[in-house]
């Protein structure tokens, strides 16, 4: 089933007016409704009220048993009528209509339930079908019996006028707010998703090689956006780092093993251009001892770059033991000794206190040699190597100190990188093939631990490893 490819910039334009737009139209609907129904209540009172002061005026003036007031009594319910506006009827108390301000239903009986309600001395108001109201109140006499019914009717259709007008200003209103919604999401869609536009250009030009690519970070406003886009160029510095180093890496072999080639070549060719009949064999045996010196050294690179590659966590677990690091370290001193006094190098190791740790003996053991063997290699005449274990109640820490050479305190960041030689006339000589120290940083960062050195020239180097007790 195919992915429908939805915009970021729609979701959220479609989300903000959804937002935006559906709470003010239900809060003018609602409104319009209340203001509504608040006219048509006022209405209500204004009639019940109105006919209150009918109702009090015809008890007074005993309209309902003086028949010479007949008139009389007509002519204050027309002019009544006329000046409010309202149609006024005036019913006894058995329904029966006796006054009309419309002179149409006169002699009619009428039971709506508010004359009912009326006649039981309860004062009425409701909105009817037809949008009137009908608002009824009992007429009583001096003895306070109901004597008829006051019924007021008026039509709303003025309220609903009104409430158009007032409808049609509002609509007005949010229809300008529509626009400024619709602008301000336009916008802030736009705000949002213009960076992440970026941040996706950028990231598709990083997956097709161009490390070089960096986003604009706006700094105006420091959201999530912007540490987004911080942390893209990071990534992109790092992977062009990485590629860097790649290419660094892939020309350091290169080079690394054209060398000893180059030299088996240039012996191979010397040995056939000899004639066999005149050259000597102690020139044959010399020239394949050099051809033999050039095949080893080509041997201990390529070992050395197998085992960085077998260092790599995702390809040979740690499978991390118990392993007492004091007792490690000591047969490591004991079984480079030799090598040390052929050198004319004192070898010292101390035991702060025995240390056991959870570690792969093999990869902490290569890396502890490496450390041991470049500082008898790289030591002074008569020279020292100092070997030190000790810990608190978290880490291991491993120190080797020599008197050697030193290194410049600009060169001290460089010596982990593959291939890296402080001196390389004098690596030659030693048979160093540049990736020992890179072969123990990586060991050491298996173990999730850490390697310093601090080095001064011409008086020694120190290297102190860290390594965690315990492996989580």
């Amino acid at each position: 089933m195919a992915k429908r490819n939805i915009k970021l910039k729609w979701t959220l334009l479609i989300t903000y007016l959804i937002i935006g737009l559906c709470p003010l139209i239900i809060l003018s609907n609602l409104t319009f409704e209340s203001v509504e129904k608040y006219f048509i209540e006022e209405r209500k009172k204004e009639l019940l009220l109105q006919a209150n002061v009918i109702s009090g005026h015809i008890s007074i003036s005993d309209y309902m048993h003086d028949e010479s007031k007949s008139i009389l009594f007509d002519y204050d319910i027309n002019q009544t009528s006329k000046q409010s506006g309202y149609r006024i009827m005036v019913l006894d108390n058995t329904g029966v209509v006796i006054n009309d301000s419309n002179k149409t239903e006169e002699g009619k009986i009428y039971y709506l339930p508010e004359i009912v309600d009326a006649l039981n001395n309860k004062d009425v108001s409701s909105l009817q079908a037809n949008d009137t109201i009908h608002a009824a109140v009992s007429i009583m006499d001096d003895r306070s019996n109901c004597i008829g019914v006051v019924l007021v009717c008026d039509s709303v259709a003025d309220i609903a006028e009104n409430v158009s007008e007032i409808e049609k200003s509002v609509l007005s209103i949010i229809l300008v707010l529509v626009v400024v919604v619709v602008l301000m999401t336009i916008f802030l869609s736009w705000f949002f998703t213009n960076p992440i536009n970026g941040i996706i250009e950028v990231i598709k030009k990083m997956s097709e090689g161009h490390f070089d690519q960096r986003i604009t970070v706006n700094d105006f406003l420091h959201t999530e956006l912007a540490e987004l886009s911080e942390s893209c160029n990071n990534m992109a510095e790092k992977l062009e780092q990485v590629e860097t180093n790649r290419q660094e890496f892939v020309s350091n072999v290169s080079h690394e093993l054209k060398t000893p080639l180059s030299s088996i070549k240039v012996l191979s060719d010397s040995v056939l251009l000899q004639d066999p009949d005149t050259v000597p064999k102690e020139m044959y045996v010399e020239f394949l001892e050099d051809i033999n010196s050039e095949v080893d050294r080509m041997t201990a690179i390529i070992n050395d770059l197998l085992t960085l590659v077998r260092l790599n966590r995702q390809e040979v677990p740690l499978n991390p033991q118990p392993v007492v690091i004091s007792d490690m370290v000591e047969d490591i001193v004991k079984r480079l000794t030799p090598i040390a006094d052929a050198e004319g190098i004192e070898l010292n190791y101390t035991k702060a206190k025995s240390v056991t740790a959870e570690v792969n003996e093999t990869k902490l053991s290569l890396a502890i040699s490496n450390l041991i063997e470049n500082g008898i290699k790289y030591n002074s005449e008569n020279g020292k190597v100092s070997v030190t274990v000790d810990a608190d109640h978290q880490n291991a820490f491993i120190t080797v100190s020599d008197t050697g050479i030193g290194i410049a305190e600009e060169e001290l960041n460089k010596i982990f990188d593959r291939f890296y030689r402080v001196d390389k006339n004098r690596d030659r000589q030693t048979g160093g093939t540049g990736l020992g120290l890179a072969i123990t940083r990586s060991a050491v960062l298996m173990h999730n631990g850490s390697i310093k050195v601090s080095s001064t020239e011409n008086e020694g180097t120190t290297f102190v490893v860290r390594i965690p007790l315990k492996q989580k």
